[in-house]
């Protein structure tokens, strides 16, 4: 069953079709003049007065030739249609914030882990001091106390001189990599193991002159080395001995 419309645009009527009203909610595009309206609210009555018939509104979505309503215009377009250049931006954004994030810990990281690097890759090392120099840090050989040990140790008087003890021991680098050398502590004690005398010895202390400090102990190297301590008065009969890196 047909319907009679008009346009309140152009005040043109138009035979529509039930169904044709309920497709789109009732809107419908005049074939005359192009103008998106409400069918059902322009509903007339036919022989209410004389009515000059124009063909389906809906004909005129497929004729090129009608001028384009600024209602279509104006009227949102479905998300399918939408433009998507602002979302790409976004996500562009998005993905450039990530990237620096990413750089930023990748930095972090190596600068937290560059001694063990430089360690791992010897041919990374200049590059990384060249980085440091900028940075103002210094690329450190690694320094794991638990893989540097004290192999053995004795404690003696210097016969030559009073008070003057000796201490011989011998260090030993167990690591894969060449490591620093690291700092002596040698605590006298007593006869109930009292500490009576502590004193702390740097690497320069106990090394040879011409021995370069930079070059640290080789992987599974041994280095020997001999201490001199005026204990003067004090009375020792035992000695404690560690390593640390300070």
């Amino acid at each position: 069953m047909s319907l009679v419309t008009r346009c309140p645009v152009c005040a043109t009527a138009f035979r529509v079709q039930r169904t044709q009203l309920g497709a789109r909610g009732g809107k419908v595009r005049c074939g005359k003049c192009g103008q998106i309206f409400d069918g059902v609210a322009s509903l007339m009555e036919e022989g209410a007065e004389p009515l000059k018939i124009e063909p389906s509104p809906q004909l005129g979505l497929f004729d090129s030739s009608r001028r384009v309503s600024t209602v279509d215009e104006e009227t949102p377009l479905p998300a399918f249609m939408a433009d998507e250049e602002p979302a790409r931006r976004t996500a562009l954004l998005w993905g450039l914030l990530a990237l620096l994030a990413a750089a930023a810990l990748a930095a972090q990281g190596i600068h937290r882990f560059r001694s063990e690097i430089a360690a791992q890759l010897p041919g990374a090392r200049d590059s990384l001091a060249a980085a440091c120099r900028v940075a103002g840090c210094q690329v450190l050989l690694p320094r794991r106390a638990g893989e540097m040990n004290i192999e053995s140790s004795d404690l003696q008087a210097d016969a030559r001189r009073e008070g003057v003890i000796v201490l011989n021991a011998l260090l030993k680098n167990r690591a894969a990599v060449t490591q620093e050398y690291p700092a002596l502590e040698l605590t006298l004690t007593d006869e109930g193991e009292r500490p009576v005398l502590r004193r702390v010895f740097m690497p320069r202390d106990y090394t040879d002159a011409g021995r370069s400090l930079e070059q640290g102990i080789a992987a599974g190297g041994e280095v020997p080395l001999r201490l001199y301590l005026d204990a003067g008065r004090q009375r020792a009969t035992g000695y404690r001995l560690y390593l640390f890196y300070p």
